[in-house]
């Protein structure tokens, strides 16, 4: 009888240091440490993104970011369908204090956008951004959305696989990658 405990025990111990090894041991997301809110402005083309429910998968997209004399953003993301037409939205980018204009809080105006109040530390966390601010990794902090962006509609492709890439470093799946329709790399 003691043996049997001892050998249950014994299981339970392997078990359970398996399913430790096993377990993600993603470090938390990151932002990065700093944006230039006049460099970063502009327009900006959607290159891929995780599937999300407000973005329809056959969608080209394109964010465009406008400064405001208080700091902040007017932000207006536009969906372009293969017919060629098209659904906007407009909002409000807040930076969070401290965070460098890395993190952004961004509410939406439109009903029923605008019932979804972000959260404190953000819902847009600009987490990969070039130097010459040509591309762009943005996410939300729980890795739950995701956009990769660039300046141009279209990228080299070892541009386009160095930040799919990073994506998949920073702890994203991107098996699950939608591109817009005519691909993201130039040909």
């Amino acid at each position: 009888m003691k043996f049997a405990t001892l050998l249950r025990t014994l299981l339970g111990v392997i078990l359970s240091t398996l399913g430790l090894a096993c377990a993600s041991t993603r470090a938390p997301l990151a932002s990065v440490p700093s944006v230039d809110p006049a460099r970063y402005a502009g327009l900006w083309y959607e290159v891929a993104r995780l599937p999300n429910p407000f973005q329809k998968d056959n969608e080209r997209a394109t964010a465009e970011y406008i400064p405001t004399d208080d700091g902040r953003f007017l932000v207006k993301n536009t969906g372009i369908k293969p017919n060629g037409k098209s659904r906007t939205i407009s909002g409000i980018a807040t930076p969070v204090p401290g965070s460098g204009n890395a993190r952004l809080k961004v509410a939406f105006t439109s009903f029923p956008a605008s019932l979804v109040k972000p959260p404190e530390e953000g819902n847009y966390w600009i987490i990969d951004l070039s130097p010459d601010y040509q591309t762009a990794i943005v996410a939300s902090p729980d890795r739950r959305f995701l956009w990769i962006l660039a300046r141009s509609p279209a990228l080299p492709a070892k541009k386009y696989d160095a930040l799919i890439d990073r994506a998949r470093e920073l702890g994203f799946n991107t098996s699950r990658l939608v591109t817009p329709p005519e691909g993201a790399m130039a040909r």
